[in-house]
């Protein structure tokens, strides 16, 4: 791998959405357990929970449903179950928070000329509202859902979609993240990834991850870069 020399050059930032911006853990666990109890299932910690979430609200049921990172339920089991926690998700959907520092970060991201793109897994019936509630859709020029594009992440698309939609080079694209899904698509994209270490990595430290920094919040990722 190269070596990284700061500040990197960058003209736009792509910042995740749940376990960057939002503090959505709580309410996604919660919705899960709801979805337990209405099948008689025994309720699931929200550490477990916790770490179930990524790769989709799908895998977030499966897991939940089998007590494993891997395993697919039965296929009539998973049909019931999924409507159920869609009702219950959509009930406790505006909980969720922004993180501390996230607003103050995306003010001073745009104060410093940059432009931003909001880039989730999640499903734009899910994501707007959340994005609207949260006041941080306004920060954004473009949002990437996981049923906008034919791939979503880990697969470089949605990046490199972002990059087209700002007309710059993707290296000159940053992507913030917390979890291997965000460094895998930034990496095969060919852009840097900085993450943060309070999100949802499977309970995994972001440490860990290949990125090129780990950063306490987003306003720290400015020092880091330079407008270009």
């Amino acid at each position: 791998m190269k070596p990284v020399h700061f500040p990197l050059s960058v003209s736009a930032i792509v910042i995740d959405l749940d376990g960057t911006l939002l503090h959505s853990a709580p309410q996604l666990s919660e919705a899960a357990n709801r979805m337990l109890r209405d099948m008689d299932y025994a309720p699931v910690s929200e550490e477990l929970l916790t770490g179930y979430i990524g790769n989709g609200i799908s895998w977030l049921v499966k897991r939940a449903l089998t007590g494993d990172m891997h395993a697919t339920p039965d296929a009539a089991l998973y049909d019931h179950a999924f409507p159920l926690f869609e009702k219950h998700y959509q009930e406790l959907l505006l909980e969720s928070k922004p993180f501390d520092g996230a607003v103050e970060g995306l003010e001073a991201m745009r104060a410093a000329g940059f432009r931003l793109c909001c880039l989730t897994n999640k499903m734009a019936k899910y994501s707007k509202p959340l994005l609207q509630g949260s006041g941080l859709a306004k920060y954004f020029e473009l949002a990437l859902y996981g049923d906008t594009l034919p791939k979503k992440k880990p697969h470089p698309l949605p990046v490199q979609y972002a990059a087209e939609f700002f007309g710059v080079p993707v290296e000159r694209l940053l992507m913030i993240g917390d979890s291997e899904n965000d460094t895998v698509a930034a990496r095969a994209a060919g852009c840097p990834v900085f993450c943060v270490p309070y999100g949802y990595n499977h309970g995994e430290p972001a440490d860990g991850l290949d990125q090129d920094a780990v950063i306490p919040n987003l306003s720290a990722a400015l020092p880091l870069i330079q407008h270009v």
